[in-house]
């Protein structure tokens, strides 16, 4: 198996659902505080938010919560959705009976909540596990207050071209990758977009693009995992792709 960096390790989605009960418990321990979900990916999703106080926030696969515990936290009011049942009772147990937990995602149909229900919608290494995004990013547009932001994180598409180096970049295609969580192999699929195929399915949804961001780990990293960072003096590395969506 791979490394981290080049494994990146991405949470739950409607197509991946029945695996993840399998391993949820292993696989929150595992992304608790690694780099890639803990010191990155999170970090990442918290500073484009900002100050999100008394902002309803929706968090779509939300996994077993942590990304929804820290938006609480900041004072945001917070509801979550995640298809698998296991990882959903991971996040009941986390953040107890005063947040709105729902068993849905992205491919399941309509989500469970009124239009324009929302201030912000995070989809936090979601949609990559997806085929198709228009339905998906219609619905998340649906759910969204005028403007309202969609946070979004996926598989950066140059970072598939170190991993799969004879792979089609321009082609949309699904690709899988092997992960090992307490001990337990698994494989998951991934579906592989260009650059300029994920923004245009952005515009085409009727979203406008604020921010595209590359950012660097938390600044806590290059102390905690000193290995990685031994060979990159800049502290940054590709690995995924982050946007800020306005709403219409």
């Amino acid at each position: 198996m791979s490394s981290a960096l080049e494994n990146p390790v991405g949470p739950e989605s409607q197509a991946v659902a029945d695996d993840y009960d399998d391993f949820a418990e292993a696989y929150a321990a595992e992304t608790e505080s690694n780099l890639i979900n803990g010191y990155y990916a999170r970090p990442a999703i918290l500073d484009l938010a900002g100050d999100v106080a008394g902002r309803r926030i929706l968090d779509v696969g939300c996994g077993a919560g942590p990304l929804l515990e820290a938006l609480r936290d900041r004072g945001a009011v917070v509801t979550g959705v995640e298809p698998s049942a296991g990882m959903l009772e991971l996040a009941r147990r986390r953040l107890g009976e005063g947040v709105e937990l729902h068993q849905a995602g992205l491919g399941g149909g309509p989500l469970p909540f009124p239009d324009g229900a929302f201030d912000d919608v995070i989809a936090c290494l979601v949609l990559h596990y997806l085929e198709d995004w228009k339905a998906p990013l219609a619905e998340l547009r649906r759910v969204l207050a005028p403007g309202g932001r969609l946070i979004v994180a996926v598989n950066h598409p140059f970072a598939y071209t170190v991993i799969h180096p004879g792979g089609d970049y321009f082609a949309t295609h699904e690709f899988f990758e092997e992960y090992t969580f307490g001990g337990q192999s698994v494989v998951l699929s991934h579906w592989h977009r260009p650059l300029h195929t994920v923004t245009d399915e952005f515009t085409a949804a009727g979203f406008r693009i604020a921010v595209i961001s590359e950012p660097p780990p938390a600044p806590q990293a290059r102390e905690l995992f000193p290995e990685v960072f031994a060979k990159r003096a800049s502290g940054e590395f590709v690995c995924f792709l982050f946007f800020v969506l306005q709403a219409p």
